[in-house]
């Protein structure tokens, strides 16, 4: 491939791992994980309550990963609130996937930087066989679309599996509970799948400049000299 092309590809692929950091960081500071609608079962089965009459009674909760915010509905009016995670949830929730999460956000956001500097590094400087070249264009790449799945997965389990809307509903709720009517992962989340998609994709194009995958040439090397040796 002509060197103004791989150029091209370099820099195409660092300013989508630059766009990626910032778009982690953004999420990460965000309250828009979750978004999702509480049901005050208690107040709805005092009075019997049923179509219409049952929406007096549904609230709403949206949080990130550091804090959120929720309406208590039960039957007289909204009553919004705030609650932060740290240190006030940290009893009720699984702290280890939580604060895991927070920790693989970081690693993204920091290996995205990095992949960032490297391909802009390769695109106008001299790269050679080490980690500065493309075995270290397709590391960083690897690690974190790696961090952007496993974000996913953790958080997808601590929400769905733990029942995270419901914990954070009816904490320090002593005379009503609350169960979940509705719940759906909002902007931030799905900023996270982009940003594995976007680093898959930039391994995809390092592989487009003409650079083979590691371990591809000395598997092949090996397979050519075990092919001597038989001849002999």
């Amino acid at each position: 491939m002509p060197a103004q092309q791989k150029k091209l590809l370099f820099c195409t692929a660092g300013l989508l791992s630059l766009a990626c950091a910032l778009g982690a960081a953004a999420a990460v500071g965000s309250q828009l994980w979750v978004r999702g609608s509480i049901l005050c079962s208690t107040g709805a089965l005092l009075v019997n309550a049923s179509g219409p009459e049952l929406h007096k009674f549904i609230g709403a909760i949206q949080y990130g990963l550091f804090s959120g915010q929720r309406v208590r509905q039960c039957g007289l009016g909204g009553r919004p609130l705030q609650f932060s995670f740290f240190p006030d949830l940290l009893r009720i929730i699984p702290a280890s996937i939580h604060v895991s999460v927070i920790l693989f956000c970081t690693v993204l956001i920091v290996f995205a930087l990095v992949g960032a500097g490297f391909f802009m590094f390769n695109a106008f400087g001299s790269p050679y066989e080490t980690l500065h070249g493309p075995v270290g264009l397709y590391l960083w790449s690897f690690i974190s679309c790696s961090c952007g799945c496993l974000i996913m997965i953790l958080f997808s389990s601590e929400v769905k599996i733990h029942h995270l809307s419901e914990k954070i509903a009816n904490f320090k709720e002593g005379t009503f509970t609350f169960k979940t009517h509705s719940e759906q992962f909002a902007n931030s989340f799905w900023t996270i799948l982009v940003c594995s998609l976007v680093h898959f994709l930039n391994a995809l194009l390092i592989r487009f400049a003409g650079f083979e995958f590691p371990f591809s040439k000395s598997k092949e090397s090996g397979t050519v000299t075990g092919a001597v040796d038989l001849m002999y």
